[in-house]
């Protein structure tokens, strides 16, 4: 992996509220790098969900910059950050958000058509992420009729929709089962292998983590250590 596509450089944030300062990230410097597995740990409170939200140009660092495909999100008007964000990265977080007036294939699809692709093509789209992340016999089915895994799957195909270099993740397996949970971790190294999509995942799931490439521990705003796992 040689490809740098998201970039920390002494980032730090501090969020203000009247005369009350809150230092939540203190000069973090981290690569991400193509295909790369990322694993974001620590308690909550650390800053792990912040650091999430900065690489993903949701919000801005009080100082430091954050760059996705070497253009800094600081030095872009709203537009064009959106531009980058929504083509580049895809987004799971620990609740699936899906639509539920929605079908899993209108929901995969959504993304698509707000980026003003056609209805036909979307949904052709949508069809081979769902077969991808085995939910080929829940094309037509709402969220309602969907099991916690099956959402979660259907998340990750949305996410996958736009071709993104990288997916970040904020505690996709919080609020599943030990088996199901499994079940996410073996999709999320299937993807990794088969489309070489980057991930970046904030989980206190430590057998997620230990399953992926590296793993960054923040301890009060700081990193404590960014280690490689040895991954059979």
């Amino acid at each position: 992996m040689t490809d740098v596509i998201l970039e920390c450089s002494n980032v730090s944030k501090t969020f203000v509220d009247g005369d009350l300062k809150t230092s939540v990230l203190h000069d973090i410097n981290l690569q991400i790098h193509a295909g790369e597995m990322l694993a974001i740990t620590g308690a909550s409170g650390s800053g792990k969900s912040t650091l999430l939200n900065l690489l993903g140009g949701l919000d801005l660092p009080t100082s430091g910059d954050v760059k996705l495909l070497g253009q800094s999100f600081s030095a872009l008007s709203e537009r064009k950050k959106g531009l980058l964000r929504n083509t580049n990265l895809g987004f799971v977080y620990q609740f699936h958000h899906l639509l539920p007036e929605f079908s899993a294939e209108e929901n995969v699809a959504m993304p698509l058509w707000i980026a003003g692709e056609g209805r036909k093509s979307a949904l052709a789209k949508a069809k081979h992420l769902l077969d991808q992340v085995k939910l080929s016999h829940r094309y037509t089915h709402r969220a309602g009729e969907l099991s916690g895994g099956e959402r979660q799957r259907v998340a990750i195909a949305r996410a996958l929709a736009a071709d993104p270099c990288c997916v970040l993740m904020d505690e996709p397996t919080g609020n599943l089962d030990s088996n199901t949970a499994e079940h996410i971790h073996d999709l999320i190294k299937t993807i990794n292998s088969q489309m070489n999509v980057a991930f970046v995942i904030v989980t206190h799931d430590l057998t997620l983590a230990e399953r992926m490439d590296s793993r960054l521990n923040l301890v009060e705003g700081s990193i404590e250590f960014h280690s490689k796992n040895e991954v059979a």
